[in-house]
Order: structure tokens, then C-alpha cells, then sequence
């Protein structure tokens, strides 16, 4: 009897996208493939096999998953790389790829929060100065550039250092999470952020920021996750993801039927 090994890759990047590797290293039926954007410098690494680098977009991603006989994706991604998740949908559309989204649950207000939702980093630029002139900002380097306009004094974190435009008044954190309450609220004490502006990017890894703000009455301004394609339904947890991607036998490829 001739074993098929069951190819899969993982879009990574995220605590997420380690645990599913993890979860799937050592596995002789099948071969993991991790792949990296390489966008954070010295990113922590996941189990197995790595790539960094873009595939080129959705035609690019698609001639990667038929040279390599890929099986199954496993989008890890970040809940607002909304592009790669895209490009993922529609390259495992158009090769027969099995799609496995994994989103962990997004936050929710509770008792004692004062949160702002709003669509877009233009949304949260235009509302932050509203709400404090101090702002605490963590919305990493992708939309910085929505806020350079905007006048208020910005404690910029980041776990690289961000590229121009940037506000004119502001301090820049360089530091990667986790993040602990008693560190979260020695930092926004020290700054005496008058307001915090985050994504709903949810996970244990950053959330201190969150009780902080409520602990110390300062609003919140939460940027709202984008859509996902249409048709797809999440895995919420990595056993979830790791369960839809089954126990195929020796002579079994999901999609086989």
C-alpha cells in the first residue's frame, strides 16, 4: 500500500498560526508547510517547515498551491489581513484547495468599558482627538498614515520601527506582546493616555490593554475587523481548525470524497 502524504499550508504569522504547525508537526501523513509574510523583522517561528515572502497575489498563491500539490490552506492569518485572506479564497477557488479560516473570537465591551466602534483607521482618526489629546495608539504599521494629520500628542507601539507619514507630535514603543495588565497600565500611566485605539484583533496577547483603559476610565476607540469573503464560515479555535482538517488514511486526500 503507497501512503499519501497530505500537503498543507498555513498562512501564519500570528500565536495562532505556531499552534496549528504545532499541533500538526511530526504528523507522517502529512508534509506542513508555514508561510510567512516577512513583514516583522525577526518573527518568532513556527514548527517545521518555513517560507517567507508574498506569492504574488491570488494568480501567484494559486501557482504556488499546484506546484506543490497543496491540499489543504489554513488561513492563520491576522483577522485584518483582509487581503491575504482574499487572495486565499480565491486561489483555493479556482485550484479545488480545501479552505480552513481560522479567526479567534474578537473582544467585547463589558461592564465599566467605554468603547467607540468604528469601521476604518479614518474613522478612528477622525473620532480620537474628539475623545483625548493623549493618544495611545496600537494599531500596528499598517494604517499609521490616517492618523498623521490628525492634531493630539500619539504613543505609537509597534513591534518595528513605523515608516513616515506619521503625526507630528508623537513617541514611538517598540515592543511585542504579550503584554501584561501591570506593564499596560505603567505605560499608559506614564504617557497619561487620554484615550486608547486598537483593532478588534482579539486573543489573550494583547487584551491588558483593554482593562487597563477600563481600570484608569479611558475610552476606548475599537476599530472593527473587516469582512470575510463570502460563503466562509470561521474555525474559532486552532483544535476547531485542526478538526476540520481530519485523520485522512494512507490512500486518502481530503477532497477525495
Amino acid at each position: 500500500m503507497v501512503s499519501v502524504v497530505t500537503v498543507v499550508l498555513v498562512l501564519g504569522g500570528t500565536t495562532e498560526g505556531r499552534a496549528v504547525a504545532a499541533a500538526l508537526d511530526g504528523r507522517p501523513d502529512l508534509r506542513v508547510v508555514s508561510s510567512l509574510a516577512g513583514r516583522v523583522g525577526n518573527p518568532a517561528l513556527p514548527s517545521g517547515e518555513v517560507r517567507v515572502g508574498g506569492f504574488g497575489g491570488a494568480s501567484g498563491l494559486a501557482g504556488w498551491l499546484r506546484d506543490e500539490h497543496v491540499d489543504v490552506v489554513i488561513d492563520a492569518t491576522h483577522p485584518f489581513a483582509a487581503g491575504m485572506t482574499a487572495n486565499a479564497a480565491a486561489a483555493c477557488a479556482d485550484t479545488g484547495v480545501e479552505l480552513v479560516v481560522l479567526r479567534r473570537p474578537g473582544w467585547s465591551a463589558g461592564p465599566g468599558d467605554h468603547w467607540h466602534r468604528v469601521a476604518s483607521a479614518a474613522g478612528a482618526a477622525a473620532l480620537a482627538p474628539v475623545l483625548g489629546r493623549r493618544v495611545f495608539l496600537t494599531t500596528g504599521r499598517g494604517d499609521l498614515a490616517a492618523f498623521a494629520p490628525v492634531e493630539a500628542a500619539f504613543l505609537i507601539r509597534s513591534v518595528d520601527p513605523p515608516d513616515p507619514p506619521l503625526p507630528l507630535e508623537h513617541r514611538v514603543l517598540l515592543d511585542r506582546g504579550p503584554f501584561t495588565l501591570d506593564g499596560e497600565l505603567a505605560v499608559m500611566r506614564e504617557f497619561a493616555a487620554e484615550v486608547l485605539v486598537t483593532k478588534d484583533s482579539g486573543g489573550a496577547a494583547t487584551e491588558a490593554k483593554l482593562t487597563a483603559a477600563r481600570m484608569l476610565g479611558v475610552p476606548v476607540v475599537m476599530i472593527d475587523r473587516p469582512p470575510l469573503p463570502d460563503g466562509i464560515v470561521p474555525a474559532a479555535s486552532v483544535d476547531d481548525a485542526v478538526a476540520r482538517l481530519g485523520t485522512p488514511g494512507p490512500e486518502h486526500r481530503p477532497g477525495d470524497g
